[in-house]
C-alpha cells in the first residue's frame, strides 16, 4: 500500500499533517467521483448479473416443464466432424536398420535414420524420390 494512501486511510495522521484546506477540499471532490463510479459500476455488474440469472432460470423453467434436463442439454453437444486427411505420397525413399526400403512424405517427425545422415553431413535432397 502507498504511502498516500495509509496517510488517506489514517485520521489522525490526516488531521496532524498541515495540508492546505483547498488540497484536501480538492482531494475530496476526486475521492468523491471515484467512489461514486466505482459504485455505479457495482451496480451495473450486479444488474447485469441479477438479469443473467433471471434469464437462465427461465431456460431451465422451460427445460423442467418440457420433461427436460440440463443433462439431457448438455449431452447433445456437437462435435465437429473429423475430416480425414488426404494420403500425402512419398517424398524421400532410404534404408532402415535391416535394410528395407522406407519412405517419407516430409511431414512430422523426421525418421532417426534420416537424421542421423543428415546429421552426419548428408543433404535431405540426397534422400529424394
Amino acid at each position: 500500500m502507498s504511502t498516500a494512501i495509509k496517510l488517506l486511510l489514517n485520521l489522525r495522521a490526516l488531521s496532524r499533517e498541515s495540508i492546505p484546506l483547498d488540497q484536501l477540499q480538492k482531494a475530496l471532490t476526486n475521492l468523491s467521483q471515484v467512489v461514486n463510479e466505482r459504485i455505479a459500476e457495482d451496480a451495473q455488474e450486479k444488474s447485469t448479473s441479477k438479469e443473467r440469472e433471471e434469464k437462465l432460470e427461465i431456460y431451465r423453467q422451460m427445460l423442467l416443464s418440457d420433461g427436460l434436463s440440463i443433462e439431457d442439454l448438455l449431452s447433445i453437444q456437437e462435435k465437429a466432424p473429423k475430416k480425414p486427411r488426404a494420403i500425402r505420397p512419398a517424398k524421400y525413399k532410404y534404408l532402415d536398420d535391416n535394410q528395407y526400403e522406407k519412405t517419407w512424405t516430409g511431414q512430422g517427425r523426421i525418421p532417426k535414420i534420416l537424421k542421423t545422415a543428415v546429421d552426419n553431413g548428408a543433404n535431405l535432397d540426397d534422400f529424394l524420390i
